[in-house]
């Protein structure tokens, strides 16, 4: 109990001095505190939470390697620093992704939420076209803009899919999922904005917000355990 509260006392700080540094220019610092953020919330996770699944831990741990990584920049290169570091982010959303999945019966989501898959994919699609226009132009390591694709996929992804699973299950946990997701998704469009477009302070400060936020709603929602649904008898709707 008394560890988990110096953690989350120690991940408020570190938030704080991450705004701090960022406001007042420091890159460096911002980079290097915002890269053990989630190292914490993992710690807190493993702490706290009793019953844990494959999958979440997974993502957490993945997710946790690659900030990390930051820490080994100046022994690598950007290219191995860049492609290690992203195919762990993606590797860590699509533990995610099956995560939020794995319950949720196909069937009666193809059968009721067709309307809501077609709006998404347009969506998704118009959304990954503008990213990637704005990466290709700005890429500087070779084949990052598929890479990248790849990464702003899996993303979407991830919202779509938590979108659809709080309307199939309409409880706070899958809320907490997709609020999670969408302040993902937020946070990474901002980072997009500030890298390749204008490197304002103001955008790394909301994306390191967005991105606290984001797994706020991701370890809440590791705290409740869904409640069974009769996916027989939903069929037959």
């Amino acid at each position: 109990m008394y560890k988990s509260k110096a953690l989350v006392g120690l991940l408020l700080v570190v938030y704080i001095l991450c705004v701090i540094f960022q406001f007042y220019g420091n890159g460096y610092m911002f980079v290097s505190l915002k890269s053990i953020i989630l190292p914490i919330i993992t710690l807190i996770y493993f702490l706290n939470v009793k019953k844990k699944t494959l999958f979440f831990t997974l993502f957490l741990v993945f997710y946790s390697v690659s900030d990390l990584l930051v820490f080994l920049k100046p022994y690598t290169s950007q290219a191995i620093d860049y492609y290690l570091g992203n195919s762990l982010y993606i590797l860590s959303y699509i533990c995610l992704l099956i995560e939020i999945s794995k319950s949720v019966s196909l069937p009666y989501i193809l059968r009721h939420f067709k309307l809501h898959i077609l709006v998404l994919t347009i969506l998704n699609v118009y959304i990954i076209y503008v990213l990637q226009v704005i990466v290709y132009s700005r890429a500087l390591i070779t084949n990052a803009y598929y890479l990248e694709l790849m990464y702003n996929i899996v993303v979407l992804m991830l919202l779509s899919v938590s979108l659809i699973n709080y309307f199939y299950r309409d409880n706070i946990k899958s809320l907490y999922l997709f609020l999670g997701a969408l302040c993902i998704v937020f946070a990474e469009v901002i980072w997009v904005a500030y890298t390749y477009i204008s490197e304002r302070s103001l955008l790394n400060i909301v994306y390191i917000t967005l991105y606290v936020l984001a797994f706020y709603f991701f370890f809440k929602q590791s705290e409740i355990l869904y409640e069974e649904r009769d996916n027989s008898n939903m069929l037959l709707q």
